[in-house]
């Protein structure tokens, strides 16, 4: 996959996390992905709280920054008003900051693919009333 990938929170917790529903699609599609894997700080925080959740490390998290194999891909700080017109647009969602900042990442990053398990992604648009390009599951949602 040659495009941007911007990674969201549920495949992220699910590589690192043997043992969870999708497990071996995420990594399938791991091995496919160019690297580095875009994401944000929202997204990592998230996953950091999931997987200390779950009982599991967050030490493989942090390797893969160290090894830049994830890398943030936006400063918040700079996207405010973007993301605040994202999360009022989605208010009937369940729209997190995550999902408005890789949503907004994909508004900047014109050639990317959002891999994600949120089919809430097959709702969200991006300028508007573009689709977003997900890699997810066929069959849906996971949380």
């Amino acid at each position: 996959m040659k495009t941007a990938v911007l990674l969201d929170t549920g495949p992220l917790v699910t590589f690192l996390a043997d043992g969870l529903q999708h497990h071996a699609w995420v990594c399938e599609q791991w091995k496919r992905i160019h690297t580095p894997l875009l994401t944000c700080e929202p997204v990592l925080t998230e996953a950091a709280f999931l997987l200390k959740r779950e009982g599991r490390n967050t030490d493989p998290l942090f390797e893969l920054l160290e090894r830049g194999v994830l890398r943030v891909g936006m400063e918040i700080e700079d996207q405010l008003a973007d993301l605040r017109t994202l999360m009022i647009r989605y208010r009937d969602r369940p729209m997190s900051l995550a999902d408005a900042c890789l949503v907004r990442m994909s508004e900047l990053h014109r050639d990317c693919t959002v891999f994600t398990l949120d089919a809430d992604f097959r709702i969200y648009r991006r300028h508007g009333n573009k689709v977003i390009p997900v890699l997810m599951p066929q069959n849906g949602r996971f949380e």
